[in-house]
């Protein structure tokens, strides 16, 4: 193999030694080519999304005003390191002697990974530089970005030919790995956004590409279903089991290789964690969001149960009580039994409350915070030895994909069946009408509405709200927007001032439950912005600027400075 030396330009900012090229005969041993193929798994997939929800109505965190600019790293996604040791592998395994059952899977494991890193640039930037092969100094590297309608050609282009040489599924120790079912499932979601009003913003949802996305995601659904995968029928158990029927696509963590990709260390309050606390707070908006029992909306008159803000805990979707922790809810931390989390001043301990007297203006709490991902098991101690795994694709979101194309084509009945399943599994009655709470001979533009309503409860904290709205062009719904917390102001009609010894102790046995205190809406305590900034210019990231100046054949996207359009029109 020739040489190549570092001392030259590089082409994109990340690929920092073009000099480094896999040893000689590492293509030609299945142990080390399966090893070169885990690196490229670890390079390409990430962890849990931890404070995504901040870009969005999820969880605290406000977004200001030039929080995304073209010279800081904030929502920039460009990784040519990842993409040229990808190409390395495809180009020396296909001249390998390793016998072609072996190595064509691996293959197209590899191109699966390819498409993975370039949808995810496409949907921040839109068009990007397409390299297939592994640049070489004697290149010319000063590559122009290709347009959006090749890039997405390219991706599919990918997952197509992967698709063929890929089992239909693994299983047992090689869970995890890239199959058919992970590829027409992610194909699905890749489609989706191609038909988005995201990229078709002069014909959001009367364009062509919506029965592409039907076809291709309703195939998906019918895919896994042939091959055993369905909805969990407990969502409780959804994250506290491994290689269940609904976990499409999982990157796996296994206690002690690989650990902490929830990141449980910042998300436990402060008294049970260690050194980290405050991610993926949820916030009032995302507390009233989930429906009651009968699947109505808090405050709706013609649900069968009543609502107000003293009890607002009551009578709920069965995925609040899964997903949220509040003031005197059991949240058994440190396998301590009968525990209960409080967020009052006074009687919470540490930094766990929402409370002036405890932040002042400068310590952000909201009052609640989220069981999904966490194993309450764990000494505090040993809080980052989470091993749960990261879900990237459940078969929930392939049925969401199927519903909302379905939608978008005219088939307003398969997208409500979806609706229900999603609504049955979570546990809410379905009433006389077998509605599950939904209205009956909803319009387009309700049924689309009801779906993202129905994902932002369903999908809390697993990284699909704030894309979700983006792909819908609905981030004027976040801009200006103010986030809430939900503030415990009394124990037994005592403020803070007044707490008593004996409130203390009771606290500090979990005897005080949510219903012994009052509680008070709050705007986030901060001495930062107070509204969230989401201009339309965020539809579409900037490529860095850093990348530019060194490649200054990459055009800026329109609305940063330059005259790309990442559209498809």
């Amino acid at each position: 193999m020739m040489a190549i030396f570092s001392s030259c330009s590089k082409v994109l900012n990340d690929v920092d030694d073009l000099s480094r090229y896999p040893t000689e005969g590492t293509f030609e041993d299945l142990l080390t080519a399966t090893a070169y193929l885990n690196n490229l798994y670890a390079r390409s997939l990430s962890g849990w999304p931890v404070n995504n929800g901040t870009y969005s109505d999820e969880s605290k965190g406000i977004i200001g005003d030039g929080a995304i600019t073209t010279d800081n790293g904030t929502m920039k996604y460009w990784p040519y390191a990842a993409v040229r040791s990808i190409n390395i592998f495809l180009k020396e395994m296909s001249k390998s002697t390793i016998p072609a059952a072996q190595k064509d899977p691996m293959i197209g494991q590899a191109k699966f990974l390819r498409a993975f890193l370039y949808f995810k640039m496409v949907y921040y930037h839109g068009g990007v530089p397409i390299i297939e092969i592994p640049q070489e100094l004697t290149d010319d590297l000063k590559v122009k970005r290709n347009s959006t309608a090749e890039c997405f050609n390219f991706i599919i282009k990918d997952l197509d030919e992967a698709a063929k040489v890929l089992p239909a599924k693994y299983a047992d120790n090689d869970r995890g790995r890239i199959d058919q079912a992970i590829v027409k499932s992610f194909k699905g979601r890749v489609l989706l956004y191609k038909a988005s009003p995201q990229f078709n913003p002069t014909n959001p949802y009367g364009n062509a590409y919506w029965q592409d996305a039907y076809t291709v995601n309703r195939d998906a659904k019918d895919f896994l279903d042939l091959n055993g995968y369905g909805l969990l029928e407990d969502f409780k158990k959804l994250f506290e089991t491994k290689g269940h029927k609904e976990n499409v696509f999982s990157v796996i963590y296994v206690n002690p290789a690989k650990t902490n990709g929830r990141g449980e260390d910042g998300i436990r309050p402060l008294s049970e964690s260690k050194n980290a606390t405050g991610n993926d707070e949820p916030i009032w908006a995302m507390a009233e969001a989930f429906p009651m029992k009968d699947g109505k909306k808090p405050g709706d008159p013609s649900s069968a149960y009543s609502y107000n803000l003293q009890n607002y805990w009551k009578n709920r979707d069965p995925r609040f009580d899964a997903t949220m922790v509040w003031n005197g809810e059991l949240y058994e931390l440190s396998g301590i039994k009968g525990r209960r989390q409080y967020t009052m001043a006074g009687i919470a301990k540490s930094m766990d409350a929402f409370g002036f007297v405890i932040q002042g203006e400068n310590f952000s709490r909201t009052g609640f915070y989220t069981r999904k991902g966490i194993m309450e098991e764990l000494p505090s101690a040993q809080v980052t030895l989470n091993d749960v795994d990261w879900p990237e694709i459940r078969y929930a979101e392939v049925l969401f994909n199927y519903a909302e194309a379905a939608n978008e084509i005219g088939k307003p009945a398969e997208a409500l069946a979806v609706l229900k399943a999603i609504r049955h599994r979570a546990g809410i009655e379905p009433g006389i009408d077998g509605m599950y709470g939904l209205k009956v001979g909803m319009r387009r533009e309700e049924m689309r509405t009801a779906l993202l309503d129905e994902k932002y409860v369903e999908f809390m904290f697993e990284g699909k709200r704030f894309w979700d709205l983006r792909r819908h062009r609905l981030l004027h719904k976040l801009d200006g927007m103010h986030k809430y917390g939900l503030m415990a102001t009394a124990v037994n009609g005592r403020t803070v001032e007044e707490i008593t010894a004996d409130d203390i102790l009771k606290a500090n046995r979990f005897e005080l439950l949510p219903e012994h205190f009052t509680y008070k809406v709050v705007e986030l305590i901060t001495n930062g912005p107070k509204a969230m900034v989401m201009p339309e210019s965020y539809y579409f990231f900037p490529i860095q600027l850093s990348n530019i100046n060194q490649n200054p054949n990459l055009e800026q996207n329109k609305n940063w400075g330059g005259n790309f359009d990442p559209t498809l029109h």
